[in-house]
């Protein structure tokens, strides 16, 4: 598909397409077979929802209470964002000024990002403030952990077992890959969750411009019908900040186009198409980072750069023999941008900073 290059608000609330913008993506190579997990049914009627957060309502007005995690008065002020903030700050690309506790759902590609001598992104987060701890296959309640394709973000994030998930999510502090820890743990619970399905997403069927809609399986419009549905859930707890990364890219072009397609509408369309006024939930377009040397999603001369039509559709960075995991030299890359990316997002979510 034909793209330019635009420097604009990718990935974050409020973006939209008037300003063509351009793509991005990470993630993550491993020892580990990235195989597609057994697809949970996508849910075709939507789960009686908990009432929405009222946008920029500084607690979270969260589901009901659970035996599995009941209601919680507001953690601390400084973690949790302010009603308003003037349209005059600029985006902050520093690190928080407050250790923040952060946990990424991943498989293997994501064990790799993390991985000390692959994409050192664990090491790198602990020295911008942030304590990270993972899930992996076999973790957690019913072995959630082991369900992380884009078909499954519905059990885990709106299903009747969500309340259980999420209450492990929260309280998990452990480690599930290996990779460096700089910090010590601060406490409390995890305020930043980061998910991520591994390459095989990036095989969608259908046509790029496909509308949302229910189905089965992996397609373009079954995956945006999926997505529309977790903001549901996100918008009932502002006190927490969604990180979305966006699937790897693969080697075979045969979905190469339909990846692409998705992945800029999740990344600029997504949460405008949706009217989603809160400020805590982010996309961060790995898949578009690993499509070439010169694609990229960044912090960069004060903006938020999206540059997708300077590589392929497929991945530029596989790990050697033809495996589709991503490459140390790939990972390395999207931590670089990943960062200073990261930041902006976690100051406009807190208040302190612009936003995109």
């Amino acid at each position: 598909m034909s793209n330019t290059k635009a420097t604009h608000h990718a990935g974050f609330p409020g973006s939209t397409r008037g300003i063509l913008p351009l793509t991005i993506a990470l993630i993550f190579a491993t020892s580990l077979a990235c195989n597609l997990s057994s697809a949970s049914p996508t849910p075709q009627t939507e789960p009686e929802q908990v009432e929405a957060a009222t946008p920029g309502q500084p607690t979270a007005q969260a589901a009901a209470p659970t035996p599995a995690e009941p209601a919680q008065p507001p953690q601390t002020p400084a973690s949790l964002p302010t009603p308003t903030q003037p349209a005059s700050k600029s985006l902050n690309p520093d690190p928080p000024d407050h250790v923040m506790k952060l946990i990424f759902i991943h498989h293997s590609t994501g064990e790799n990002w993390l991985a000390d001598d692959n994409g050192g992104l664990g090491r790198t987060l602990g020295e911008k403030n942030y304590f990270v701890s993972d899930t992996n296959y076999g973790w957690g309640p019913d072995g959630i952990g082991d369900r992380t394709d884009i078909v499954n973000w519905p059990e885990w994030f709106r299903s009747d077992n969500t309340p259980v998930y999420m209450d492990a999510l929260f309280n998990e502090s452990g480690q599930n890959a290996p990779y460096t820890r700089t910090l010590s743990d601060p406490g409390g619970k995890n305020e930043i969750v980061m998910f991520k399905s591994c390459f095989p997403n990036s095989n969608l069927e259908g046509s790029p411009t496909d509308l949302a809609a229910p189905g089965e399986g992996l397609t373009v419009s079954n995956a945006k019908f999926i997505y529309d549905g977790l903001l549901k859930y996100f918008a009932t707890r502002p006190d927490k900040l969604f990180i979305v990364i966006t699937a790897p890219p693969v080697q075979d072009p045969t979905f190469a186009d339909n990846a692409r397609a998705f992945n800029m509408w999740l990344t600029q369309d997504w949460l405008a198409e949706n009217g989603y006024l809160e400020r805590n939930v982010a996309v961060f377009d790995f898949y578009n980072v690993l499509t070439g040397p010169d694609n990229h999603h960044r912090f960069h001369d004060g903006a938020i750069e999206h540059i997708t039509d300077r590589g392929r559709n497929t991945s530029y960075y596989p790990t050697d023999g033809g495996d589709d995991h991503p490459s140390p030299a790939g990972n390395q890359k999207a931590t670089a941008e990943f960062l200073p990316w990261l930041n902006v997002a976690v100051h406009c979510w807190l208040g302190d900073g612009g936003c995109p």
